[in-house]
């Protein structure tokens, strides 16, 4: 063996790494006036969050009273002015019966300023139950229900599946001076309406848009003309439909072009 082959490589010497060195005091100045000034927000909110002196209710009353609010919210108004959850208190009030929106805020030095807004009936439901203009069931069991309110009903999960097709379908009865008086969707999906002069309106389940549609571009009009006389229309056909006269005859009416000129006798255009 060579002396050159002999000879060791040296090992390398290891890389240093050095951090720089940080004052202590450069850590502690911040940390100190930090805590500063968190101690002196808690020490302000301290003495800012004196007792909640008075509440100031306001809103249109009908159904609710301030008494009941106050009542509803009194365990939450032992907190302070300032540690006091006004969003809790929005729940609390929100969650009476005939409430439909509140709003809370604070005005100094220790009162609360309180908005409410009451539910507006648009329809009963069932028996008893009140739905708002949204369609949502807000009372189960009223004591007083307003005879000229429309009466809905159906599965308490469908109630703004029935809520909506009410004001889709009155919407386009009342410029041809109709209007409805109830809307009901039984537990096999079954849809029937009654119109403001008694007249039944029978929909089914299948292709329910297409024969309301056909009832509100069609039949309507053939209703607002002879509305005595007529005892309901049964829209369950798949190529017309059928009105049911007080007498009781029926009359069969095909949708297709051979159907139209007994339409129009119907109607009184001949």
């Amino acid at each position: 063996m060579t002396r050159k082959q002999a000879r060791r490589k040296k090992p390398k010497k290891a890389e240093r790494f050095t951090l720089p060195k940080i004052r202590p005091s450069r850590i502690v100045a911040p940390l100190v006036a930090i805590a500063a000034v968190v101690a002196t927000y808690f020490a302000s909110a301290s003495m800012l969050d004196r007792p909640i002196r008075s509440i100031e209710i306001s809103g249109p009353f009908q159904r609710v009273t301030a008494l009941q609010i106050e009542e509803a919210i009194a365990d939450q108004l032992e907190d302070g002015f300032v540690s006091a959850d006004l969003g809790h208190i929005q729940q609390r009030i929100v969650s009476l019966p005939w409430i439909d929106q509140a709003t809370v805020a604070r005005r100094w030095p220790s009162r609360l300023r309180i908005t409410v807004i009451e539910q507006v009936p648009a329809a009963t439901w069932g028996e008893r139950g009140l739905l708002n203009v949204r369609g949502e069931l807000f009372v189960n069991e009223a004591r007083h229900i307003p005879a000229e309110l429309p009466r809905l009903s159906g599965p308490e999960q469908r109630s703004g599946d029935v809520a909506r097709r009410y004001l889709a379908v009155r919407d386009r009865l009342i410029p041809v001076g109709l209007d409805l008086r109830r809307v009901h969707l039984d537990a096999r999906g079954a849809w029937e309406m009654t119109l403001h002069n008694g007249v039944e309106v029978r929909l089914g389940r299948r292709d329910v848009d297409a024969r309301t549609n056909l009832f509100l571009d069609v039949v309507a009009d053939i209703i607002t003309g002879r509305a005595a006389e007529i005892d309901y229309v049964d829209m369950r056909y798949s190529n017309g439909f059928t009105i049911g006269w007080n007498n009781g005859s029926r009359t069969p009416v095909d949708d297709a072009e051979e159907g139209m000129d007994e339409m129009l006798a119907l109607r009184g255009d001949r």
